[in-house]
């Protein structure tokens, strides 16, 4: 017997508490006879102004419980929908990182930011990158050191600034656009958006349109790779060249 809606794949979703975003833009992405169960890490709207460090050291022990808080409806594999934590220490962390959270799943897949975006870029071939990220400057030096250690030139990057977590989800649709010509540039060969809570999953795939080069989405990005990575191949259109052509 299998699950009735899910008998494909059921995909545990764990996001921080003050993330408005990745709930309904995944589940615009999910195929027949995939499901999504989302568990919330229990976390406060920490300000972003005077860093991010605290933020992911309370994030670490909270992302492990909502990873438990799903166990029992058994889902097949993890998405972790939470960007600092892996970026904050380098690419040396992330083995680390996934592996400390496939613990708390049991064994389970699970996929995070990093692997999602180096595997979406190997299938452009792309190398130098603009950057888009809600945070403050020291975030954004993190994720910036994060893919320049990983082999990627950073060409251009634009930090929004955003307050606190739960103020990422304000960013609307306008700006989003202008942050994506902002850090466009002729060697630029894909513009990536880090920062789950940003609603930018239909700017992305529009921009595309109009930029005739990827435009990668961290929500986007996260979904497809996990499909991927559990045996779903549908190719899904309305989201990108990602999820349309790979």
């Amino acid at each position: 017997m299998t699950d009735c809606l899910g008998p494909r794949l059921k995909v545990g979703v764990v996001l921080p508490a003050t993330n408005t975003s990745v709930q309904p833009e995944m589940e615009a992405m999910r195929p027949e006879g995939v499901t999504n169960h989302t568990g919330r890490m229990q976390t406060e709207d920490t300000s972003l102004t005077g860093g991010i460090e605290d933020l992911v050291s309370s994030y670490r022990e909270a992302t492990h419980r909502a990873i438990g808080s799903l166990l029992p409806c058994k889902p097949d594999c993890f998405v972790v929908a939470f960007s600092p934590e892996i970026y904050w220490d380098g690419p040396g962390s992330q083995d680390e990182v996934v592996a400390s959270m496939k613990s708390a799943s049991g064994g389970l897949p699970v996929t995070m930011s990093p692997d999602a975006f180096t595997t979406a870029l190997s299938h452009y071939g792309a190398r130098r990158l603009g950057v888009i990220t809600p945070y403050v400057p020291a975030g954004d030096d993190s994720v910036s050191r994060f893919f320049t250690e990983s082999g990627y030139d950073v060409v251009s990057m634009t930090g929004l600034g955003c307050s606190s977590p739960e103020r990422i989800a304000h960013v609307p649709e306008p700006e989003l656009r202008e942050a994506v010509k902002a850090v466009d540039t002729p060697d630029v060969e894909a513009i990536v958006q880090v920062g789950t809570n940003m609603a930018m999953m239909r700017v992305a795939a529009g921009a595309e349109e109009w930029l005739g080069k990827p435009v990668i989405s961290n929500n986007t990005v996260l979904y497809w790779r996990a499909l991927r990575q559990n045996g779903i191949p549908d190719r899904i259109r309305g989201f990108g060249s990602l999820a349309a052509e790979y």
